[in-house]
């Protein structure tokens, strides 16, 4: 079971008045996954109830809780641990600032919803929008787009240097208060190349071509930047092996086999190296009597590890772009 299967399991267990509680603090994209998550169970084994039941009572006696006076001490340890300019923008994303509460309204839609709402707004406005959503979330939106309209978003993506207060407000108005904006706040350091890159890192293959092709015509250096920026599954490839193995250790056997059918045999083979003996005969056995399955399928759940791979790198726990042990400390 992935981790959503459980999370799901768990909240249909505990009954509707509790789950309904928990899901008060997730976020729209995490509600959404588990909804999906919760409709599909149709009827769990006995068996699997209690092995989630297990996992989580066991996760809770481990962990002590503890309560903090949260906002000033985010922002109080962001500040003296990043400086000013890189914690400004993460504080602003962590605790939901004021210049960004009326999209809210957005990121609880389906992408489709989102798309039609916005599709016949000026791509500057657009590309605004989109770089306040979850990155997942606005790849899906773009992919409604025609190919000329997501070319033309994505660039203005790519080359979005800041949001101005002043704009968040007409922006406000102009849609109907999805957003709202401040002139007390600071311009919002957001979009850029590193956005992109993690946009397309959700598109399917031949949107992910044209859409670099668009950018490379408009400026070749941009179109490399925003490349150099992008991690795709074979790039674990040039993971280090220990960082492999932290990886590894995040993903379900099941996924890893879908994943596998369509990596390269020297991408099975360095992850081969990177497990027990006993676990890489199961992997290959588990590969080589899996029949054939849709591309998208593959791709889907290639992302998904590629979430992991981000996670662990966000968090400090592996380094990715394979650097040489003289480069680390």
């Amino acid at each position: 079971m992935d981790s959503i299967e459980k999370s799901a399991i768990l909240l249909i267990s505990l009954g509707e008045d509790y789950a309904a509680e928990v899901l008060k603090h997730m976020s729209p994209r995490e509600v959404q996954k588990l909804g999906h998550a919760m409709s599909s169970l149709k009827s769990v084994p006995r068996a699997k109830v209690e092995e989630v039941l297990d996992e989580f009572h066991k996760i809770v006696t481990e962990q002590a809780s503890m309560h903090v006076d949260t906002d000033n001490y985010i922002r109080s340890v962001l500040t003296k641990a990043l400086g000013d300019d890189k914690a400004s923008n993460l504080i602003s994303r962590i605790l939901q600032g004021g210049e960004t509460n009326g999209i809210e309204g957005l990121k609880w839609m389906d992408a489709a919803t989102v798309s039609d709402l916005i599709k016949n707004e000026h791509p500057q406005i657009i590309a605004t929008i989109l770089v306040h959503l979850e990155h997942d979330h606005a790849s899906e939106i773009l992919a409604y787009f025609s190919e000329r309209l997501r070319n033309d978003v994505v660039l203005r993506i790519a080359t979005l240097e800041g949001i101005q207060p002043q704009a968040l407000r007409d922006l406000n108005e102009e849609m109907l208060h999805m957003l709202s904006g401040s002139a007390n706040i600071k311009k919002a350091a957001m979009g850029g190349v590193r956005t992109v890159a993690e946009i397309l890192n959700f598109f399917g293959n031949a949107n992910e071509t044209a859409t670099l092709d668009a950018i490379r015509e408009y400026d070749p250096e941009l179109a490399q930047r925003v490349l150099d920026e992008m991690f795709v599954f074979e790039n674990l490839l040039d993971v280090d092996d220990r960082s492999l193995q932290l990886v590894l250790r995040e993903i379900q056997s099941d996924s890893l086999v879908l994943a596998l059918k369509g990596s390269s045999e020297e991408l099975r083979a360095k992850i081969f190296k990177n497990m027990s003996q006993r676990a890489a005969e199961m992997l290959k056995e588990d590969l080589e009597s899996r029949g054939p399955v849709r591309v998208s399928e593959v791709e889907a759940e290639q992302k998904e590890i590629l979430k992991v791979v981000r996670r662990l790198a966000d968090e400090g726990q592996i380094v990715l772009g394979g650097g040489s042990s003289e480069q680390m400390l």
